[in-house]
């Protein structure tokens, strides 16, 4: 595993605020929310952008969408809606390179987002 600040989390090495976990999948609070729910989700095993994965992460991936999905609905985000946000290198708004997806709810999303 690379060694991120969240291969750091998952290896139990720093705090976090973990509000989800499962064999694959591991969901935090983001220290610098951007909205009233602000959780990150990222896969155990480390990927470090949207652009290095590969075919072989496509069952991983479908479990960080879904895993993403799932803790939305179970917190009574989905009817009023979400958005999820992948960024990808720095000209994306990746800070972190372990891939990650932002769950960002509690308010009205505006368009385009910046």
């Amino acid at each position: 595993m690379t060694d991120t600040i969240f291969a750091k989390i998952v290896r139990r090495e720093i705090p976090a605020d973990i509000v989800y976990e499962d064999d694959d999948v591991l969901a935090f609070r983001d220290l610098n929310p951007q909205a009233p729910v602000h959780v990150l989700f990222i896969p155990k095993r480390a990927i470090a952008t949207l652009d290095d994965a590969t075919p072989a992460d496509a069952e991983l991936l479908g479990k960080l969408l879904l895993a993403t999905a799932s803790y939305a609905r179970a917190q009574g985000l989905a009817e009023n809606g979400y958005r999820t946000v992948i960024n990808t290198n720095v000209h994306g708004g990746q800070t972190v390179f372990h891939i990650h997806v932002h769950l960002l709810a509690g308010r009205q999303m505006t368009w385009p987002p910046g």
